[in-house]
């Protein structure tokens, strides 16, 4: 595995074979794909953390979501990746869509977890406080309620580790970078889906508070030929809460496109 730095972006490259970009989401990180690193082997493996996430620097810069696609972009252009099929979870769900729609001869394929559509009127202002509540709290409170909120009990009860994850992650995010995060989603208009022409699995959690089912199958109707698989029992934090049906999904659609 190797690190590589690319302005304020930190990304991690490991393996050889076809190229799978793996984005997180919204107080996740690079980390946030370990359990799926397992299933990836034949493949070169990108994981980024976002400019102010995880282990890459905040420095302001182009704001917005559109600030986050092109970071990643141009570090993926460095880094001599010219295609690669794409997995995203939460806000990472939404970097792909973007980019699916403006790069799409970047974009072999899409598996998104926890899909997210541009949020509604109600969801911008709670982003839009929460953003202020980090930077005037710190982490400590919104990894708390994050990391109950949005794992679902069942996975708390099964495996405590899952909540622990949720909370660490969030917890070591940098309070500025996560509330630039919080607002690029506050202000996020809707992606060109009509633009998107790879094929498209959408991954929801049965009980998933952030991206409900019913989310995911709106964008499943925006995206021409996008199909979707509902995991019971689950939360938010899909690849962490059900290991092993992430792991055969995401191998059987990257196996699939990848002409394995």
């Amino acid at each position: 595995m190797t690190d590589r730095h690319f302005g304020s972006l930190v990304m991690e490259d490991s393996g050889e074979g076809p190229a799978v970009v793996l984005v997180h989401g919204l107080g996740g990180s690079s980390n946030s794909f370990e359990t799926v690193m397992p299933a990836l082997k034949g493949y070169r493996v990108l994981r980024p953390d976002l400019p102010g996430a995880g282990r890459s620097p905040y420095r302001p810069g182009r704001p917005g979501m559109a600030g986050l696609v092109a970071a990643l972009r141009d570090a993926l252009r460095a880094a001599g990746v010219e295609q690669a099929h794409f997995a995203g979870h939460s806000m990472g769900t939404l970097v792909c869509q973007y980019l699916a729609a403006e790069s799409p001869e970047m974009v072999e394929s899409l598996a998104l977890f926890g899909a997210i559509l541009e949020p509604p009127v109600a969801a911008r202002q709670a982003l839009k406080e929460r953003a202020a509540d980090a930077r005037e709290s710190g982490m400590a409170g919104i990894a708390e309620a994050v990391s109950t909120g949005s794992v679902d009990a069942a996975s708390r009860r099964a495996n405590p580790v899952t909540k622990a994850f949720v909370r660490e992650s969030i917890l070591r995010q940098d309070p500025a970078g996560y509330a630039a995060h919080c607002e690029a989603l506050a202000e996020a208009t809707p992606a060109d889906h009509e633009a998107i022409r790879c094929p498209t699995l959408l991954i929801a959690g049965e009980h998933d508070p952030v991206a409900p089912v019913a989310m995911g199958r709106e964008l499943a109707k925006r995206i021409r030929g996008a199909r979707m698989e509902v995991i019971p029992g689950i939360g938010h934090w899909i690849m962490i809460e059900a290991i092993e049906r992430t792991n055969s999904l995401l191998r059987d659609q990257l196996d699939t496109q990848a002409g394995r």
